[in-house]
């Protein structure tokens, strides 16, 4: 199994952050502090962009719950993108998508922050 990546581009006001891999209780210790060290870059606007995650269990789920926590308490938002459809359906069933803000593509995501 390879190490799950985070890559970011800034794109407009955004700053955009392409996940690959898995997101479970082995790569979340992984995850965890690049999600910190985005989110304490001071971008305003930070999209996740999770099209090149391949499995997430409760683990991951609660890596993305503790990065928009992060965030909203520094005031910056962070939201989800590209969503595969196992992930939404976690989402969904655990409540988790009226906390997280989730686009089905970047674009849509960006426009909401005039990216």
């Amino acid at each position: 199994m390879a190490d799950p990546s985070v890559e970011t581009i800034s794109s407009g006001r955004c700053l955009v952050a392409r996940v690959s891999g898995e997101m479970d209780y082995m790569t979340g210790p992984l995850l965890r502090p690049q999600f910190k060290e985005l989110i304490a870059g001071g971008d305003r606007f930070i999209v996740l962009d999770l099209s090149g995650v391949s499995f997430c269990d409760s683990a991951g789920l609660n890596v993305l719950i503790g990065a928009w926590r992060q965030a909203d308490a520094g005031g910056a938002v962070v939201v989800l993108a590209c969503v595969p459809q196992s992930l939404r359906r976690i989402l969904q069933m655990t409540g988790a998508d009226q906390l997280l803000r989730v686009y089905n593509t970047v674009t849509d995501a960006e426009a909401v922050f005039g990216g």
